[in-house]
């Protein structure tokens, strides 16, 4: 079926608010979930596993945190959300499984970079391209 927890949305968030604050020193979790109101905790569970998939990395220690492993360019909402709640529309069959294949095509077609910059200019904020 189609199913999408409360764990994408709030792990996306929390990835543009990384993408902003960008990647010139590891951002504190503590930092991230403050600024998109998340529960520490809970934010920690969902950076682990994208950790260890590859999407983010950690550095411990004073100055530590999280960061991109790749490119937020080149991190989609898709892979986010298969990461954290499964292959999207596994097992779905007749309307649901087109349903399920539009909505991954969507998904596939934004990167948490695109999404930053929607969020932007959705809240007013002027963007420039060169």
């Amino acid at each position: 079926m189609i199913s999408i927890t409360a764990k994408s949305p709030y792990a996306v968030s929390a990835l543009v608010e990384l993408h902003r604050l960008g990647d010139s020193a590891p951002v504190p979790i503590a930092e991230l979930a403050r600024r998109r109101q998340i529960p520490v905790q809970f934010l920690e569970q969902l950076f682990a596993t994208l950790r260890r998939s590859g999407v983010l990395r950690s550095q411990r220690g004073v100055k530590g945190g999280y960061s991109f492993e790749r490119p937020s360019t080149e991190v989609t909402v898709l892979e986010v959300v298969e990461l954290l709640d499964g292959p999207l529309g596994q097992g779905a069959s007749g309307l649901f499984s087109e349903a399920a294949r539009a909505a991954s095509s969507v998904l596939a077609s934004e990167t948490i970079a695109t999404v930053a910059e929607q969020e932007l200019r959705s809240a007013g904020a002027a963007t420039y391209q060169i």
